[in-house]
């Protein structure tokens, strides 16, 4: 498969993801929370801060998903991931900004630091490593017993 075959979201949150290790963080696109959430991106630091990058690759893709809001109470940090092209002024201006392409991303804007209670930090870090060991199970094993979703 080519990079034009991908979805530009794929491709954004490929470069989003690449950022996000530059900076130390380990990072899970598509990533699922306990209680069905889907964040574009979740972002885990060292530090064990939690980050969500909601990826956006056009107006029209922004204007019909909302679902963005239920996302705040589930990270420290929110961000808006978009390419190039996208008219920013339509992002509310109090949220993080990413500039994203297929190779790397940059923060252009920090949204505000609102920190996890210990039991949602705790919550989503249990979630996000099992999220991580499945995945590499399905990589490894072609055919594990048990449920592949965490």
């Amino acid at each position: 498969m080519s990079l034009t075959d991908e979805q530009p979201g794929v491709i954004l949150a490929r470069g989003v993801c690449r950022m996000l290790a530059q900076r130390g963080f380990a990072s899970l696109a598509e990533f699922s929370t306990r209680d069905g959430l889907r964040m574009d991106v979740c972002a885990l630091g060292a530090k064990g801060e939690v980050w969500c990058i909601e990826v956006k690759s056009s107006r029209q893709d922004f204007m019909t998903d909302r679902k963005w809001e239920g996302y705040l109470g589930w990270c420290d940090r929110f961000f808006f991931a978009v390419p190039e092209s996208f008219p920013d002024e339509i992002l509310p201006p109090e949220q993080g900004l990413i500039r994203a392409d297929a190779y790397g991303a940059d923060i252009l804007r920090w949204g505000p630091e609102e920190k996890l209670v210990g039991a949602r930090r705790k919550a989503m870090t249990l979630q996000f490593a099992r999220n991580a060991a499945q995945r590499v199970l399905v990589l490894t094993d072609p055919r594990p017993r048990g449920p592949i979703n965490a």
